[in-house]
């Protein structure tokens, strides 16, 4: 049967192809990605799919739902569209929607008595925004049994853990003055906001060896010799434990305080993501590895240990989820890279999405027809939500 699902993706292939260049020539950002959300809809209103658009407060973001018979697998197929400032679809996302409109279809067509549900969630803004974390706490994904993605890379492989990340604009107010003139009339925010970077130094010592912290100031604080009234940064504090991190941001929000009391300034914090770390679910990588070999996607690879943050990370917080990265450029590529972009339409390109297509239907398709798979996976979400809070 996996024969012919697969083929069943083959015949769709010159249809999602000339979507993933439409949405690569179309680059789109910040939960306005109206025209990639549009043509992914259409594509699934026209194959049957029931779709709700505008979901979760996003206009972009949208639900499309199969459902054969009652009482089976619940899963879920999220695709993102949104590309980067200034560097188009330097991310790949403009295969991700193709290749799971892909895999939702030949599902669906090959459909037979076994009952299931399958929801495709469009995604907008993971660059930016991202959304998933709103739609996770506006109640998307929780009805799910377990999601897949797919994503665009330089070796076939899955993720194990990922970042958990809490990121904050800071901005001190002081008071302008004469640097020389009538330096005591005036306080310094700047003064505030590199005492809060040396703080965030002093800390290093004394958090867990995952944490990273990062920090950067974000506006220039004006002529050197009039004293700053106004000073912004950022910080992103990072673990790949959400429960750990809660104790770093505590901290941070101490050392805050303490600099603008210091330098005799006022401040804002201004919260701007909230990245939960993922909980593996093994069996879900090998499910997607195993059928990305029966597809005979390229380079191979072990799963990634450790990686940055995503807001699938949010969704994998709460049920069990994977993602199967497929190789389309060199080895050692960085994405949000030029390389990744000259790449965005080549052949590679293309195959990316068939075999990441492949990927997902053929894991989808385990969990359907194998008798205990699904508990399986969920036991393992289970048990690995206590050990990786």
């Amino acid at each position: 049967m996996k024969e012919v699902l697969f083929q069943k993706i083959e015949a769709q292939k010159e249809r999602l192809w000339e979507m993933a260049d439409f949405i690569f020539d179309h680059p789109e950002y910040e939960g306005k990605e109206y025209q990639a959300a549009d043509l992914l809809t259409g594509y699934l209103e026209q194959n049957g799919f029931q779709v709700e658009r505008g979901i979760a407060g996003y206009e972009t973001a949208f639900r499309a739902i199969y459902e054969n018979g009652t009482g089976g697998p619940s899963i879920g197929i999220l695709c993102e569209y949104d590309a980067l400032k200034g560097m188009g679809h330097a991310c790949g996302h403009h295969m991700q929607g193709p290749a799971c409109l892909g895999a939702a279809v030949a599902l669906k067509e090959l459909a037979g008595e076994t009952p299931f549900k399958l929801t495709v969630y469009g995604t907008p803004a993971e660059e930016t925004l991202g959304a998933k974390c709103d739609m996770v706490k506006k109640g998307c994904f929780l009805e799910l049994d377990a999601a897949f993605m797919m994503h665009g890379s330089p070796t076939t492989c899955t993720d194990v853990k990922c970042l958990a990340d809490r990121s904050f604009e800071v901005v001190f107010h002081g008071k302008g003055a004469h640097a020389a003139l009538a330096p005591e009339k005036g306080k310094s925010a700047l003064d505030g906001l590199l005492i809060a970077f040396n703080g965030i130094e002093f800390l290093r010592e004394h958090v867990p060896d995952d944490t990273r912290m990062h920090y950067t100031m974000t506006e220039l604080p004006g002529p050197a010799n009039i004293v700053p009234a106004r000073a912004v940064g950022k910080f992103s504090l990072r673990s790949f434990s959400r429960t750990n991190l809660e104790l770093v941001v505590e901290r941070f929000y101490d050392i805050v305080k303490g600099a603008a009391l210091i330098a005799g300034v006022e401040y804002e914090i201004h919260p701007k993501s909230d990245f939960y770390n993922k909980i593996p679910v093994l069996k879900l990588n090998q499910l997607l590895m195993e059928n990305a070999e029966l597809a005979g996607a390229p380079r191979l690879s072990p799963p990634r240990e450790r990686t940055g943050s995503t807001d699938f990370g949010n969704v994998m917080y709460e049920i069990p989820g994977s993602c199967i990265r497929v190789a389309f450029v060199p080895e050692g590529t960085a994405s949000h890279s030029q390389e990744f972009l000259d790449a965005g339409k080549s052949q590679a390109a293309r195959d990316c999405v068939l075999y990441g297509a492949k990927s997902i239907a053929g894991a989808c398709w385990d969990l359907i027809g194998t008798p205990g798979l699904m508990e399986e996976v969920k036991r393992e979400f289970a048990e690995n939500k206590k050990k990786f809070k």
